[in-house]
C-alpha cells in the first residue's frame, strides 16, 4: 500500500496533520472573539506589534485579526485539499497534488515569517519560538518538494518485436483507399 508514496506526499500530509488542527482552533478563536483570540499565544506578537508599532486601535484591530484569521483559513483550506488529492493514487504518483500543497507552503510561510519578525520586534520570545519553527517546518517541506520530483511516467516505444508479422506485410490503409 506505501510502495508509490513519495517522501514529500509522505511530509506534506504529517504538516497537514499538525497545521490544519492548530491554525482552524487559533483561526475560529479569532473569528469568535477577535480581540481575546487575537491577544492568545499562537497571535500575540501580532497584536503587540499592531497595537504598539502601528497604534491601532478598536475596530482597525478587528479587522486586522480577521484577516490574520482568514489567511490562516486559507493555508488550512488549501492543506486540506491536498489530502484529499493525496488520497486519489493516480493524481499522487504523479504530483498532481503538489500545487495546492505548494501553495499552503507559501501563504503558510509568509504568516509564519511575518508573525517572526513581528514577535522579535515586540519582545516575545515564545512567540517567536513558535513561529520560527512553524516557519522552519514550512520551509523544510518547500525544499523537499522542490528537490524530489514525481516519477516520469513510463514511455512506451513499439519495437519490431511487438508488432505482429501480419500488420508488417500488408499495405498502409489511407483515408481515401477505403
Amino acid at each position: 500500500m506505501f510502495r508509490n508514496w513519495r517522501i514529500g506526499s509522505v511530509n506534506g500530509a504529517l504538516l497537514a496533520a499538525y497545521f490544519i488542527p492548530a491554525w482552524t482552533l487559533v483561526a475560529f478563536n479569532i473569528i469568535v472573539a477577535p480581540v481575546h483570540g487575537l491577544y492568545e499565544r499562537p497571535s500575540v506578537a501580532v497584536a503587540l506589534y499592531l497595537s504598539d508599532h502601528l497604534q491601532m486601535a478598536g475596530m482597525e484591530t478587528v479587522r486586522a485579526a480577521w484577516l490574520l484569521a482568514l489567511g490562516r483559513l486559507t493555508v488550512v483550506a488549501f492543506f486540506a485539499i491536498y489530502l484529499v488529492l493525496l488520497c486519489i493514487p493516480r493524481i499522487r504518483k504523479s504530483g498532481g497534488s503538489d500545487e495546492a500543497l505548494g501553495i499552503a507552503l507559501a501563504i503558510g510561510s509568509l504568516i509564519s515569517f511575518a508573525s517572526m519578525v513581528m514577535a522579535s520586534k515586540v519582545g516575545e520570545m515564545a512567540a517567536l519560538r513558535l513561529h520560527a519553527t512553524e516557519l522552519l517546518l514550512l520551509l523544510g517541506a518547500a525544499i523537499v518538494i522542490l528537490i524530489e520530483r514525481p516519477e516520469a511516467a513510463p514511455q512506451t516505444v513499439e519495437t519490431p518485436a511487438d508488432i505482429p508479422a501480419s500488420l508488417g506485410l500488408e499495405q498502409a490503409e489511407l483515408l481515401h483507399n477505403r
